[in-house]
């Protein structure tokens, strides 16, 4: 019998990176303050967990793994995104009085979708790429700044993209306001639940029998096996 090429292990936490990921662009609707000054999105709740799915990934299995379960959630999100848009066409029932809510809590704009999309990929590669190659430069070792630099990279990333492309029209001391409170607020939530992070990749690690160094692979993001 064929040795299966993912395990149950790693399966279960692609479903879970791809369920996060769904779930903070419906999220994003709400908005809400934080200590009554910094205005937030409800997506900050939740986005952050892909992050920390994202270096489990990249810790245990590598960059190449953790680039397959980022395009994964790429082509579901698009999918999700694509039936969302198909549902809001259907004509409503005479009797049925949700259709200017479900269309403004699942008909984003083409803008902030595109905005969306790009920034995910763009920032979830980056966490991956900086994960990977801090793990080689430090032999495995100082897995808890490992998590913290290549997340706020990834979050940085991912908010340099997606602010200014759906904030345009509010200046620029607004988007740069904007962007500062997501970074920090991401980075500061996985910075709280880092030692369970840490817990998740030490018994992953132990289940599996894997620990995976990314030595001479390719980075091309588009290439998912060797």
């Amino acid at each position: 019998m064929t040795k299966p090429t993912h395990t149950t292990t790693f399966v279960a936490m692609a479903i879970l990176f791809n369920v996060c990921l769904i779930a903070s662009n419906l999220f994003a609707v709400k908005l809400f303050c934080l200590f009554g000054k910094f205005t937030l999105s409800g997506a900050v709740i939740i986005f952050p967990i892909s992050y920390i799915i994202n270096d489990c990934l990249s810790e245990v299995y590598g960059y190449q793994k953790a680039q397959l379960v980022i395009w994964s959630g790429f082509v579901m999100n698009f999918f999700f995104v694509l039936v969302a848009q198909l549902v809001i066409l259907l004509p409503g029932a005479p009797f049925w009085e949700g259709g200017e809510a479900f269309k403004y809590v699942f008909g984003a704009a083409p803008r902030a979708t595109l905005a969306s999309l790009l920034a995910f990929v763009a920032g979830s590669s980056t966490n991956a790429f900086v994960m990977s190659k801090m793990k080689v430069a430090s032999d495995g070792k100082r897995f808890g700044l490992r998590a913290i630099l290549s997340s706020l990279a990834g979050e940085s990333i991912d908010s340099l993209i997606f602010v200014p492309i759906v904030f345009w029209n509010l200046g620029t001391k607004v988007i740069l306001v904007t962007m500062a409170c997501q970074i920090v607020a991401k980075v500061c939530y996985e910075i709280i639940v880092l030692p369970l992070t840490a817990r998740v990749v030490k018994m992953i690690k132990s289940h599996e029998g894997i620990d995976i160094y990314d030595r001479n692979i390719s980075y091309n993001p588009f290439k998912l096996k060797d």
